[in-house]
Parts: structure tokens; C-alpha cells; sequence
């Protein structure tokens, strides 16, 4: 039985779609007796793409330099995009909010108990309102407006933030503003939005009487 405590790593891969990838893959740990302890894997039919995630319980002797030039052979054979980290590493997640508190309260209520594994250095909002809770918490709040002429100002002030706090993911919790297509690029592969909607295509509030901007 595997101890829940025990050391173990994330090991994500990505690449075009074919044959024999999952076998060589599940071929390389086993033969390093590297213990997988979930697994899961996916091919998207419209961009071609296949993904997988597992998670393993390394052996004696176990190092992440040992396994990253071992594996190169394989990601060179089929062009992957791939991360080994090590599960217990707690990722630094800036949380952005806009007036409405309930996603970000669920948020740090999981951060305080222990469930979600993470740190969280600072909550950013184009409103005042959520500072309190942030507060409350004594994590470091970040009141950052934003309008139709300071929009640009308030996106380069974000990726600051981003930059000097070293973030790994940033956190859309109900935050209502729709980021740019610069900033989208800054954040690839390290943003996530969390709000119930029906974003992408929901622009914000009230969007049949304002289709083109967001509250």
C-alpha cells in the first residue's frame, strides 16, 4: 500500500496524436520500477493533440536529472511538450476577483483547511470590495482599476505582479474582465478561469446591453 504521504511526482506530457505513445511511456517507467499511482490520458480529434498525466511513486536512487535525460529520447521521437515536478512543491497562485466574493471565499476556505495544495502571496481586484477577506486571511491585496482608457495600464500592472511574485498560475475567480490578447499570451499554459458562465462567449455583465465590455 502506498503511503498518502509518501514522495511522488507529476510527470504531463502533450503532442500530436498517434499509436504507441501510451505504450512507450508506460514502457519507460516501468522499466525504471517507478510506481504509477493514477493515470490518465486523452486525444483531442479536433486539434490532433494528445495529453496524459500521471502520477508515481519514484524507487531508491530516484533523481529528476537522471529521469529528464533518460526520457529526452522519447519526447524527441514524438516532438512532446512535457514537466516532471514534484508533487509536494506548492505552486504560487495569485487569485483575481472582481465585487462578487464567493468563488474566492470557496478559494481560500480549501487554501486555510489544507485542500488545495498551494501558496497564495497576493489577491488582485479592479474593485475594493473583496480587500476585507484578503485581509482576513493576511494575504496581500492589490486594488487595481480598471476602465475603457486605463485598461492597458491595468493589465501591465497585473503582469508586474505576476513577474515579481514568481507565479506559477494565475486564478480567475469570478474576476470580470476580459483579458487581452497580450496578456492571454503572457499567462499560456498558466491561467485558469473558475467562473460558472459561459465564457468565452459571456463578455461580463449584462452582456445584451453591453456586448463590448464587461463590468
Amino acid at each position: 500500500m502506498i503511503d498518502a504521504l509518501s514522495e511522488r511526482f507529476i510527470f504531463r506530457i502533450s503532442c500530436r496524436d498517434e499509436v504507441g505513445i501510451v505504450a512507450d511511456v508506460a514502457v519507460f517507467l516501468a522499466a525504471r520500477q517507478l510506481f504509477i499511482i493514477e493515470t490518465a490520458n486523452f486525444g483531442d480529434p479536433n486539434t490532433g493533440l494528445f495529453f496524459m498525466r500521471t502520477v508515481f511513486t519514484p524507487r531508491a536512487g530516484f533523481t529528476t536529472t537522471a529521469f529528464r535525460s533518460e526520457f529526452a529520447a522519447i519526447a524527441k521521437k514524438w516532438s512532446m511538450e512535457w514537466e516532471l515536478r514534484d508533487a509536494r512543491a506548492k505552486p504560487n497562485v495569485l487569485i483575481l476577483v472582481s465585487k462578487q466574493d464567493h468563488c474566492l471565499n470557496d478559494l481560500l476556505y480549501r487554501h486555510r483547511i489544507g485542500a488545495l495544495a498551494m501558496n497564495v502571496p497576493a489577491i488582485v481586484s479592479n474593485h475594493p470590495t473583496c480587500g476585507w477577506l484578503a485581509e482576513r486571511h493576511g494575504i496581500s491585496f492589490y486594488h487595481v482599476p480598471v476602465d475603457r482608457d486605463g485598461k492597458e495600464a491595468a493589465e501591465t500592472r497585473l503582469l508586474e505582479l505576476v513577474d515579481a511574485m514568481k507565479i506559477d498560475l494565475v486564478v480567475l475567480a469570478r474576476y470580470m474582465q476580459v483579458l487581452s490578447d497580450r496578456t492571454c499570451r503572457a499567462l499560456s499554459g498558466r491561467c485558469i478561469n473558475i467562473h460558472h458562465s459561459f465564457l468565452p462567449g459571456f463578455k461580463g455583465a449584462a452582456p445584451i446591453h453591453r456586448p463590448s465590455t464587461a463590468a
